[in-house]
């Protein structure tokens, strides 16, 4: 039986290079991909000077990629890895700097990326089935395949899928970058072509095959211009291709029972490990140390759309309960100044860690009893499904993800505690409700219980990918 050939495109995998939500997906699903026997399952992503990690990367080889009226060098490694393959496009004028974006030419950068991707496959003896695009960064795979790939025999039963991880963030430049940039001209500036601009993940949007998104909710969302930051008329054009598979998390990396950054493991079968780390982490943030207080934590990009107006809003309300909060995140300097001033304001309740630390965050996750966030928008949202497998029972706002993965325990069969609504009144009523469980020990251990064991590993999605990657395949294969 012949295998079903993915490609994975992403600007960053783990454990390579991550600085968030997609380079942890990246660096999950094509793992959870790899476990099947049907799929050939690989990934490209740029070899950043960030990756200090070398050890068993293999040089394959080097060539020249055109880009408008340059010639620019790509060499090509390649490193075995879970069952996946993953190669690393080598350009030291495009990647050797200490971030992943955030320059002036990163629509360059992305653009060398995307093309130096097309023109590897012959070299590595890889044509896919299917090429799946991550954000605006790799838009431009579905756009040159469609349009100056368009004549290559080699492509023409390649299929696409673009995964929009949050469409707030669509790689808008000039106009005037589409020739001398992008190597984009004539009829073919067009495709990314909008509100008089270029935006890229247009671009894909139109070029693409399929257009998933993170969670099914977001993909309904990104039909209202609320939710859409201006590419609604794009989406509604294009709704047929709209897909939604919700993300997971690598629940062997996110593990209580083997996990070394915790003070002692624990299990859902062998709970009592938690309670060790939560009377370990009040004392490491300077809390009175206490097992009975309820401990909430907030783990977060310190952000409007991450919820943190609604908690600035509410918190008196919620301090009058008898709980200790402890945040961790970066983000607008207002609301870091914010949470720095309520810790020295109530000491023995609040503790602010202006920073972000995976080691700090995994002791939080274990340590605290309730976990919020009441993100305004959230396309999946990784950070309560963590919490959930680390016994922190979510409190969250319904949208996105959040509203895909956390049932309110009202339902009768809930894993946490849900609101809807953006005033302060309808958090801290879910709170309150949370709360109310917490001091009633054995539906609370109940509950913690239900909670760890809800599944949030990536087989059913990563199941829903294949199937979605099998059915454009078949249908696309020419004779």
């Amino acid at each position: 039986m012949d295998k079903l050939k993915l490609l994975f495109v992403s600007p960053e995998a783990a454990p390579f290079m991550s600085t968030g939500g997609l380079g942890d997906v990246a660096g999950s699903l094509p793992k959870a991909l790899a476990k099947r026997k049907d799929m050939d399952v690989r990934i490209v992503l740029p070899l950043y000077q960030g990756i200090t990690d070398r050890r068993g990367f293999e040089f394959l080889g080097s060539g020249y990629v055109p880009l408008s009226w340059r010639n620019q060098y790509c060499g090509i490694f390649y490193k075995k890895l879970n069952g996946v393959t993953y190669y690393f496009i080598d350009n030291e004028y495009y990647f050797k700097r200490t971030e992943c974006y955030g320059y002036y030419d990163d629509a360059e950068r992305f653009a060398f990326f995307s093309k130096a991707v097309l023109h590897m496959l012959p070299l590595i003896g890889f044509i896919p089935d299917i090429i799946h695009s991550n954000d605006w960064q790799t838009a431009l795979v579905p756009v040159y395949l469609s349009t100056m790939f368009s004549r290559d025999k080699r492509f023409q039963n390649i299929r696409t899928v673009i995964t929009i991880h949050n469409i707030e963030y669509q790689g808008q430049y000039d106009l005037n970058i589409a020739g001398d940039v992008l190597d984009l001209s004539g009829k073919d500036v067009d495709i990314v072509e909008y509100a008089g601009s270029v935006n890229l993940l247009k671009g894909a949007l139109e070029a693409s095959n399929i257009i998933s998104t993170v969670s099914e909710s977001y993909a309904r969302e990104i039909f209202d211009d609320v939710y859409a930051h201006g590419l609604a008329p794009v989406i509604r054009k294009n709704a047929s291709k709209i897909r939604g598979i919700l993300n997971g998390i690598d629940t062997e990396t996110y593990n209580p029972q083997t996990d070394a950054a915790l003070f002692r493991k624990f299990s859902s079968k062998s709970p009592e490990g938690k309670q060790v780390n939560k009377v370990r982490l009040q004392s490491l943030m300077g809390l009175p140390q206490d097992k009975d207080i309820p401990v909430i934590a907030i783990i977060s990009r310190l952000v409007a759309h991450k919820g943190m107006e609604l908690i600035a809003r509410g918190i008196h309300e919620i301090l009058k309960e008898k709980v200790q909060l402890i945040v961790l995140g970066r983000g607008d300097r207002h609301f870091e100044f914010f949470f720095k001033s309520l810790q020295d304001s109530y000491s023995s309740s609040i503790a602010t860690r202006i920073d972000f630390n995976s080691d700090l965050a995994r002791k939080i996750y274990a340590g605290s009893d309730l976990f919020l966030m009441p993100s305004i928008s959230e396309p999946c949202g990784t950070a309560q499904m963590i919490a959930s497998r680390y016994g922190s029972v979510p409190i969250v706002r319904e949208t996105g993800g959040l509203k895909d993965s956390i049932r309110d325990c009202s339902l009768g069969d809930g894993n946490g505690f849900t609101f809807s609504g953006q005033d302060p009144e309808a958090l801290s009523d879910a709170i309150k409700r949370a709360l109310s469980v917490y001091h009633n020990r054995e539906d609370w251990k109940n509950l913690v219980k239900t909670v760890m064991n809800t599944d949030f590993s990536w087989d059913n999605s990563a199941l829903k990918y294949f199937e979605m990657y099998k059915s454009l395949a078949d249908g696309g294969k020419k004779s």
